[in-house]
């Protein structure tokens, strides 16, 4: 059977920054080619992604990732049914404990009339990946069991836990240890983000001065400290598997949806790691696309051996030639051809990618991108 694949390669140049620091507060980093890189985990991008989706998609394709069940499910059920707005609480933590995502609450010590004022909300052991429409479903089915003076039923609940799957559960997918069978294989795979080059950390030390010193003859810093950053023109890549998430959606004008949202919010979100400190923000130089029938591709063997620094460009011309000669031979050699390619890049350095596709403005390539998925799946 034909699979549609969508491979996306960015390179994207970062001036100084901590964007994803370890537990020391250091920026992470990975040994490749036996060279020090700067490193931003898969994690910390996925994360960058779904908080981009917020501008590009409706509440109704999102979802909400939560311990916090109890206080999340009684915020719709005080929406659907006001006049229960006292109960919210109660009526979802026994919800929920039917559903067996969270344990009874325990009840406030206050001595008042028990309420929603004297009732804690149920809490998860783990975070619960659900979608705002099953959480709108299970506050109705709660809400109408309640008036027709009865509990919610566990099976229907966990029926509608695992319909209207929202778009980043299907990219992303969930995992819930007390439900298994409604886990959601993820249709996005995002691979860490490493520099082409060597990188070495610095450290910035820094003071803050007290305001009101001066008044009080005092000299010296009301503050000293040191941040660890780099720079790094970063090699990115993730794979969207359009027949899984089309099969996670169910609905061929979702799966649409949620391949140009991905795109957009993947190339253009950054994680927020000392953001303030540092403002780094910046768009990729260079985005390549594959849509390819067989498999996904990682290109990060063009990078084994690390760009050497050129005063004269930077590193980026290398970057840019090293990915397209790479590109060229691995497909090549192994006869994977995508079936269609596109190119959005910055600047005359990046004009060796000019033969791996299509070079349009970023805005075609992810519109033809959406627009090739749409085709393909109404083929099959």
């Amino acid at each position: 059977m034909t699979r549609t694949i969508i491979d996306i390669h960015l390179l994207h140049t970062v001036p100084p920054s901590n964007l994803n620091r370890d537990d020391t507060g250091s920026p992470k980093t990975a040994t490749y080619g036996g060279k020090r890189r700067a490193r931003v985990s898969s994690q910390a991008w996925k994360r960058a992604t779904r908080t981009e989706f917020d501008k590009l998609l409706d509440r109704a394709d999102l979802g909400e990732r939560t311990k916090r069940l109890g206080e999340s499910l009684g915020e719709q059920i005080a929406d659907q049914a006001p006049d229960l707005a006292d109960q919210r609480l109660e009526l979802a933590n026994q919800a929920l404990t039917a559903l067996g995502l969270a344990k009874p609450a325990k009840a406030k010590a206050t001595g008042k009339t028990k309420t929603d004022d004297t009732v804690a909300a149920a809490e998860s052991d783990y975070l619960v990946f659900l979608s705002h429409r099953q959480l709108d479903a299970i506050a109705a089915h709660t809400v109408e069991a309640y008036r027709e003076g009865k509990q919610a039923d566990g099976k229907m609940l966990k029926r509608l836990a695992n319909q209207h799957h929202s778009i980043d559960i299907a990219l992303f997918g969930r995992m819930l240890a007390d439900l298994s069978d409604t886990n959601v294989d993820a249709a996005v795979q995002v691979a860490h983000a490493i520099s082409v080059h060597a990188v070495t950390n610095e450290f910035d030390y820094y003071t803050a001065v007290d305001d009101r010193k001066d008044d009080a003859g005092e000299q010296g810093a009301g503050m000293i400290g040191t941040i660890e950053f780099n720079s790094s023109t970063l090699y990115r890549y993730a794979t969207v598997d359009v027949d899984r998430l089309n099969d996670n959606l169910g609905d061929p004008d979702a799966t649409r949806r949620a391949v140009d949202a991905f795109l957009t919010a993947f190339v253009k979100s950054m994680p927020t790691g000392k953001q303030n400190t540092f403002a780094n923000r910046t768009l990729p130089d260079v985005v390549v696309v594959r849509l390819r029938d067989t498999q996904p591709i990682n290109f990060v063997g063009a990078y084994e051996e690390a760009v050497a620094y050129d005063g004269a460009t930077g590193r980026i011309r290398d970057a840019a030639a090293r990915l397209a000669e790479y590109a060229t031979a691995v497909e090549a050699t192994y006869g994977e051809q995508p079936v269609r390619a596109w190119v959005s890049r910055v600047g005359e350095h990046t004009t060796a990618l000019d033969t791996l596709g299509e070079v349009v403005p970023f805005a075609e390539l992810v519109a033809s991108v959406a627009d090739e998925v749409a085709v393909r799946l109404g083929k099959e």
